[in-house]
């Protein structure tokens, strides 16, 4: 069966997505839209953090900043 031209660009654009999203956590950083709907959905009463600080505090787990045990190369 063939697939037509939005079929196969639909299917595209969820496939670079998963890839996208998988490149990230490898190197240690999550989905900002998963993260930000998971803490509207279970919890409500948080506000999420901005984009900005989401990604500063996955750049600071990852390399152990602030006490916490992450990668160090050095």
């Amino acid at each position: 069966m063939a697939l037509s031209s939005t079929e196969l660009r639909d299917r595209l654009r969820t496939f670079s997505k998963c890839v996208c999203d998988g490149a990230r956590l490898m190197v240690g950083q999550g989905d900002y839209e998963a993260y930000a709907a998971h803490i509207r959905k279970t919890h409500a009463d948080q506000e999420p953090m901005s984009e900005r600080e989401f990604f500063r505090n996955r750049e600071n787990a990852r390399f152990g900043v602030g006490n916490r045990s992450g990668f160090r190369c050095c």
